[in-house]
Parts: C-alpha cells; sequence; structure tokens
C-alpha cells in the first residue's frame, strides 16, 4: 500500500517509516519540521534501501494537504503530526487547539474527497487524565487534564463519530504511553529541541555532557522507591504497533482502541541506573520536589493489542537504555551534528 504518514520526521514517526518500508509498504511523508529533521528521513533511507517521498506542508494549509492527496494515491494515513509539550500546552492552549485540531480536520476531510477512509491516529495514554484506577484499559472513561490531552481526545472524539457515521472509515486509536529508546543502528532516534520533555532523552543529554544533572521530581511517592512508576516502550516495539494496526484495519470499517505499553511499570531510578549500565558510569542526579501534575503511577493494560494484533513489546528498559546511548553517543548533538 500507499501509506501517508504525518509527522512523519519526528521521533516515532521516523521510526514508522521504517518499519513500513521494511514491511513493503511505499511512504509519502508530511511534515512542517517545526520540531524535527529531514535529516531522518535520510538516514531512513540509508536503512531501508527506499526513500519515503516528503512534502514540507503544514496541515493547518488544507490546500497544501490537497496538493499532496491529488499528486499521490493514498490508500491509508497514519497520523502522527501535532504539538506535543504538555507543559507549552498549559501556557499557549489556542496554540495547541488550533494546531492539532483544525490540522486533523483538514487532513479527514480531504481524505475523504480523496475516497482514503484508513486512519491510524497517535494518541496518548494522556487522555485517561488523573481518575482512573491502574493498570489503564481501554474502555475507561476518558478525560485528560491538560491542553494537550484533551487535544489527543477530542481528536479521538471527532474520529469515534465519524466512524459512527459513516460505515466506511476503518479508524484506529493508538494510545501509547512513554517511547523511549532508539533504532539498534544509533542512525534514527529522539532528537527534542531545546530542553527535554522526557525523562530518557533528558538522561541521554546529561550523559553526553550537555547538561549537568538529572532532576528527580520528587522521591516521596508511595512506590517501591519513592519515584515515579511510568509504562516504557522501546520506540521499534512502537512503530511496530502502529504497522499491526493499520493492517488490522485495512479490511475491518469501524473504530478500535488499543493501548501500546509493556504492561508494568518502571521508576525513575531503575531507568537512571539502567541507563547507567548502558553508559558504563554513574549519571549525576538529585532529588527535588514533585511537580505540578505528576501522577505517582501508571502503566497499559495491553491484552487487547496482544489479542486483536498479536502485537506486545518485545524490548526490555535496559534495551530501551542501551540503544538511546548508543543513538545519543554517535549523535550527541542530534540531527545538527
Amino acid at each position: 500500500m500507499k501509506i501517508l504518514v504525518t509527522g512523519g520526521t519526528g521521533y516515532i514517526g521516523s521510526h514508522t517509516v521504517l518499519s513500513l518500508q521494511e514491511a513493503g509498504h511505499d511512504v509519502v511523508v508530511i511534515d512542517n519540521l517545526v520540531n524535527s529533521s529531514e535529516e531522518s528521513l535520510r538516514r531512513v533511507a540509508e536503512l531501508s534501501g527506499k526513500t519515503a517521498e516528503f512534502h514540507n506542508v503544514d496541515l493547518v494549509d488544507e490546500a497544501a494537504v490537497e496538493g499532496v492527496f491529488a499528486a499521490h494515491a493514498i490508500d491509508a494515513v497514519i497520523h502522527f503530526a501535532g504539538l506535543k509539550a504538555v507543559g507549552e500546552s498549559v501556557r499557549e492552549p489556542l496554540k495547541y487547539y488550533y494546531n492539532n485540531l483544525v490540522g486533523t480536520l483538514n487532513l479527514i476531510r480531504v481524505m475523504d474527497r480523496h475516497d482514503v477512509r484508513s486512519i491510524v491516529f497517535s494518541s496518548s495514554a494522556t487522555v485517561y487524565g488523573e481518575h482512573n484506577p491502574i493498570p489503564y484499559v481501554e474502555k475507561m472513561e476518558i478525560g485528560a487534564n491538560n491542553p494537550y490531552g484533551r487535544t489527543k481526545e477530542q481528536i479521538e472524539d471527532i474520529l469515534a463519530d465519524l466512524g459512527a457515521a459513516d460505515s466506511r472509515w476503518h479508524i484506529a486509536l493508538l494510545r501509547y504511553f512513554n517511547p523511549v529508546g532508539a533504532h539498534p543502528s544509533g542512525r534514527i532516534g529522539e532528537d527534542p529541541q531545546g530542553i527535554p520533555n522526557n525523562l530518557v532523552p533528558f538522561i541521554a543529554q546529561v550523559a553526553v555532557g550537555r547538561r549537568d544533572k538529572l532532576m528527580v521530581f520528587g522521591g516521596d511517592y508511595d512506590t517501591p522507591d519513592g519515584t515515579c512508576l511510568r509504562d516504557y516502550i522501546h520506540v521499534v516495539d512502537l512503530a511496530e504497533g502502529h504497522v499491526a494496526a493499520l493492517n488490522h484495519v485495512a479490511d475491518r470499517p469501524g473504530v478500535y482502541r488499543w493501548n501500546l505499553g509493556s504492561g508494568k511499570g518502571s521508576s525513575v531510578l531503575e531507568v537512571l541506573r539502567s541507563f547507567e549500565k548502558a553508559v558504563g558510569q554513574p549519571i549525576p542526579y538529585e532529588v527535588t520536589g514533585r511537580r505540578a501534575g505528576d501522577l505517582p503511577a501508571f502503566w497499559a493494560d495491553a491484552t487487547s493489542a496482544l489479542a486483536d494484533l498479536s502485537w506486545s513489546t518485545t524490548k526490555t528498559v535496559d534495551q530501551m537504555c542501551e540503544d538511546h546511548w548508543r543513538w545519543q553517543k554517535n549523535n550527541p548533538l542530534g540531527y545538527s551534528a
């Protein structure tokens, strides 16, 4: 099939482009490069031996999106593109609602006009909010607690309503947890712009000398070592989950929801120790006060993905850290090196 990947130069997007190509698909990528680099696709082409056609297009420009669909016979879409920093979304909610919602509406309107009605949407575990018990199960009532999460929730609602109104649509909503790691080649990986928002890329930048120390937010939670527990998933496993979902919905109309996670929680200090093993030396850190909005613990119930997609995670936290460190060590300044 010919698959359009929005946000395909980003961290998860680029790994998914590679997985799609390895599965025999042709790939077209849309990205506005606001938080990513086209260099990722050049390196994906090195690894796969195939070139993804790239269009520097912003989804909020509906005419430009229309042009891409007019130029290619697209069979299905995997939709990653969107702003994704929780803290920034609290400070600039209008920016997030406009970019993420208008961009998605433009995309699915253009898809509909071109009779392309198969989409895998990159949602997030943030839609579960603060009120649900763990582990998170797909049938739980959702209720995100920040503007970024609410854009994911609202896009899920839009797609679910579309699927209910028009039985020609094939829709997968993938709620995933904390993607880390990198392709084992060390050629593609996570390259956050500015200060990393997530734990593992921050640890990696400390390890490579770009930052002084890791700040651990809260050491007094009701968890085994007092630090937050999260469900970490290797980005290659996550990319394979997208391909599996795409294949599953290809001949099954309707709306499907799957958690993609490991089904277990790892603490901040456990991940730090794993990264230290990969690096071969201690990494400086300091435990400080809790960060507003952080939950003590959450992880996925991923049994539905196993049952429906025959998908489950294959890589350990140690492997995630080894691969992430290989990428960071080989590319200390990310793609700009």
